[in-house]
């Protein structure tokens, strides 16, 4: 399929510059997979009214890390940018790097409160691997000067960080919030499963796996980048229960849907962790997830790929067309759909 296949034209001016307040306010389009039916709800917290105890939500627990440093480089002081991706060792993560020629193999770099980098070496995604070094813990200094990762389309500054946080956000590791879980209160997940729907978390932290743009035309040549992902055995046992009683499977987000498709072999969901580089798109029949609950995706994206998997390409863009018609919020801080 062509990378071309998956573009869609969006205003500017609907690209959601901050969250919706309360969180659970924000509008919900709901679409049928099958036969590509679009309603429209006015809020988030309508969708109580969409799930039934017959339904299990599943919710991916990971905590967005402040996981963007600026520094300086060693010897010219020139300026530096690092995004912290992955971890790979003590102290030691994957990160991306601006500007990346200017941080070659052996680069010293500085940050505040004496944290201290250097480059070890180039990834195959054009990242860079540092060694930190630091007098204090690693983790307290990182929570001091670093910043939220906020996506590039976001230009308005963030009053409230944990509003780039979901409420039930627990392992820290992610560069980049589920965003499709940020429309969740705590007192909406307390109607949600007095309802009887039973809440299950697995852990996926958010890299560069989930937000690298496509830049090839076929996009089957595309390859992801690997995502750390834990499932326990209680959430594991849960789901599997779940399966076998018939009950729906709805994931809240694609990393949750990454997470649940990778760690699922012939229909039983496998407690453990590791990495995963899944890549889901049209032609992929999904093994776990019957529905999902996400946000508007870019133009172009993996995320929107692995929607169309799901729902079929022409029902997803036809559904996004009506968004942008009747003027829904788009991506991380926009509005939300339930396909299912």
């Amino acid at each position: 399929m062509k990378l071309t296949d998956f573009d869609y034209d969006l205003p500017q001016e609907l690209i959601a510059q901050h969250p919706a307040e309360p969180r659970d306010t924000s509008r919900l389009m709901l679409l049928d997979k099958v036969s590509g039916k679009v309603q429209h709800r006015a809020h988030f917290y309508d969708i109580i009214d969409e799930l039934t105890d017959n339904d299990v939500l599943v919710f991916n627990n990971t905590k967005v890390i402040p996981a963007r440093l600026y520094g300086h480089r060693k010897n010219s002081g020139g300026k530096v940018e690092v995004l912290l991706l992955t971890p790979c060792g003590t102290n030691r993560w994957e990160c991306l790097v601006k500007p990346g020629k200017k941080c070659p193999i052996g680069q010293e770099l500085t940050f505040d409160k004496g944290l201290q980098g250097k480059v070890l070496e180039k990834t195959d995604f054009g990242g860079r691997i540092i060694q930190f070094t630091c007098d204090g813990e690693f983790d307290d200094i990182i929570q001091q000067i670093g910043e939220m990762p906020l996506p590039p389309y976001i230009h308005e500054k963030l009053e409230d960080q944990n509003r780039y946080q979901t409420v039930y956000a627990k392992y820290k590791g992610s560069a980049a919030a589920p965003t499709a879980g940020l429309h969740f209160t705590p007192d909406l997940l307390d109607r949600i499963k007095a309802k009887g729907v039973e809440e299950v978390f697995v852990t996926l932290h958010v890299g560069l796996g989930t937000f690298r743009p496509v830049s090839e035309e076929e996009i089957e040549e595309h390859q992801m980048h690997k995502e750390f992902y834990s499932v326990s055995q209680e959430a594991a046992d849960a789901i599997n229960r779940a399966r076998k009683a018939g009950k729906r499977i709805i994931a809240v987000g694609t990393t949750s849907v990454r997470t649940l498709e990778s760690a699922t072999v012939d229909g039983v969901l496998q407690a453990g962790s590791g990495s995963t580089e899944i890549y889901i798109y049209p032609g992929y029949t999904y093994k776990m997830v019957d529905a999902l609950i996400t946000n508007f995706h870019l133009p172009q994206s993996t995320l929107l790929m692995l929607i169309s998997a799901l729902a079929g390409r022409e029902h997803c863009l036809a559904a996004y067309k009506e968004a942008v018609k009747e003027k829904y919020r788009f991506f991380s801080f926009g509005d939300a759909m339930f396909i299912r």
